[in-house]
């Protein structure tokens, strides 16, 4: 039986992430759903008595790494912020030796998207560093030593790194010390409510069984033949070249004989746009970056100000801090691997 080891836990960021308990041959396998949303202090005190589970080796995440993964393409604004910090990031990166700009993205996007990052030290017989290498975040496990780190992609495919190989950086978080957790965590709820609109607009759409109008006529001076003719007009409009023009002609007709009534009023009612723009807000108040920076179109005249402040100030407040928690790299290995060059804006030109 393998046996439980108590850590400080898992209350972790209030997300709709359910557990439950698996039966597997070497003992319970903590699997995590992506289930309905449920507010931050509605009933989840009883999670503030789980624990960080160890199966034996190694810790379990505190949430499931492969269902965010998949978050990170719930909203074009979620994974488009974490490309710019991303490409930032590797803009003023300095190449090493032993960490090519290729690995370095990968690390980097790694610390965004997860809040946790890996390196991983190759070295020769003579003890001799020969490269570092970023294995991927989503399936690296820490064991329960705290010193070797596993790679687990499913049911008896896991690989253990050699004791002291693997350089951890972890987000902060307030629940456990074991592994880090993404700083747009909060923001979470606002990418899945962004995808949902976009996915209801699409299924309405597609569905194509919605009416556009209904045509009440009441006029008694309407012949029938008049009638059949606007019913085989209206019949036609259908199809390429759609969107005609009717033209309906009584002369003896009363005011309210012929009336439209709309019926597909979805698009006007649904506050389709009005979701898109709140949850856009939530998630780049969370990611911390300017709205010009993403390519947004501005709504009023004015526009979001000056592109070059904008982008000075993001540079100080967010990148810098950034370059530096990637940099703690460099105590863990003794030598200024990672490194980075000052921000700076194109000059010149109107």
């Amino acid at each position: 039986m393998s046996r439980r080891k108590r850590v400080t836990h898992l209350a972790t960021a209030k997300t709709p992430i359910e557990g439950e308990l698996l039966q597997a041959e070497s003992g319970p396998v903590e699997a995590f759903t992506f289930g309905d949303p449920t507010p931050v202090l509605d009933g989840r005190e009883i999670l503030d008595y789980l624990e960080c589970w160890a199966n034996g080796r190694w810790y379990e995440t505190p949430m499931s790494m492969d269902g965010l993964a998949k978050t990170t393409r719930a909203s074009v604004y979620l994974q488009s912020g974490l490309n710019f910090k991303r490409n930032m990031l590797a803009r003023t990166f300095v190449p090493h030796r032993l960490l090519s700009r290729q690995a370095f993205e990968q690390f980097a996007l790694d610390w965004l998207w997860c809040g946790n990052c890996y390196l991983e030290k190759r070295s020769n017989i003579l003890r001799d560093t020969l490269g570092l290498v970023p294995p991927l975040a989503k399936y690296m496990r820490r064991g329960v030593d705290l010193q070797t780190y596993y790679q687990v992609r499913g049911w008896k495919d896991e690989h253990e790194f050699a004791p002291g190989s693997i350089c951890h950086l972890r987000e902060a978080d307030i629940n456990q010390e074991i592994y880090g957790l993404p700083e747009w965590l909060a923001a979470l709820q606002s990418a899945l409510l962004n995808e949902s609109a976009t996915l209801f607009r699409r299924k309405y759409y597609n569905n194509g069984s919605h009416a556009g109008f209904i045509l009440y006529m009441t006029d008694a001076a309407q012949k029938e033949e008049d009638i059949d003719a606007l019913r085989t007009a209206l019949k036609n409009s259908k199809g390429p070249g759609n969107f005609r023009n009717l033209f309906v002609y009584a002369p003896a007709g009363k005011k309210d004989g012929i009336q439209l009534i709309p019926v597909s009023e979805v698009a006007a009612k649904d506050e389709f746009s009005s979701i898109k723009n709140i949850s856009r807000d939530d998630l780049l108040a969370a990611l911390r970056i300017p709205p010009q920076l993403m390519g947004i179109v501005p709504q009023n005249a004015g526009g979001f100000g000056s592109l070059r402040e904008a982008a000075e100030v993001w540079a100080v407040n967010e990148l810098e801090p950034l370059q530096a928690r990637l940099a703690q790299v460099n105590e863990w290995l003794g030598e200024e691997v990672v490194s980075f060059k000052e921000f700076e804006l194109p000059t010149g030109g109107k």
